[in-house]
């Protein structure tokens, strides 16, 4: 059995390699921006240029930008969780914008018909699940 103040050392030694784990943990979403609980926009209301990606997602392209159609990674976790793989990305042109710009759509489940999409216009930063 351990004497009292070894027990002592030892038990704070525990709560600060707890205190330091969980200072190291990335902050709570807000709910507002939590999975599943996104905002919306009806299809409608989106750009023009980003109702022309929707179309060309169904269709199965052609898309503008060699690099429309990769793989999604959801690093931010700012989406719902899914198998790598799910989500798929597409470019939404920003007029007078010289490189591909912030705007993006990311769909999941098939290609040409994805069980849901979504749309950001701050390059990931948030996401509006796309209402159609």
């Amino acid at each position: 059995m351990r004497s009292l103040p070894a027990a002592r050392t030892f038990a704070h030694a525990a709560l600060l390699a707890l205190a330091c784990v969980l200072t190291a943990l990335p902050t709570a979403t807000p709910a507002r921006e939590r999975p599943g609980r996104l905002a919306e926009v009806d299809a409608a209301a989106l750009p023009v240029e980003a109702r022309d990606v929707l179309a060309r997602i169904r269709a199965g392209g052609p898309f503008r930008y060699e690099r429309d159609g990769i793989a999604f990674g959801n690093r931010e976790h700012t989406l719902p969780s899914r198998r790598r793989g799910y989500y798929h990305e597409y470019t939404v042109r920003t007029p007078g914008e010289g490189t591909r710009g912030a705007r993006r759509i990311v769909c999941g489940g098939a290609r040409t018909a994805p069980e849901v999409c979504y749309y950001t216009d701050d390059h990931y930063a948030t996401f509006r699940r796309i209402r159609e």
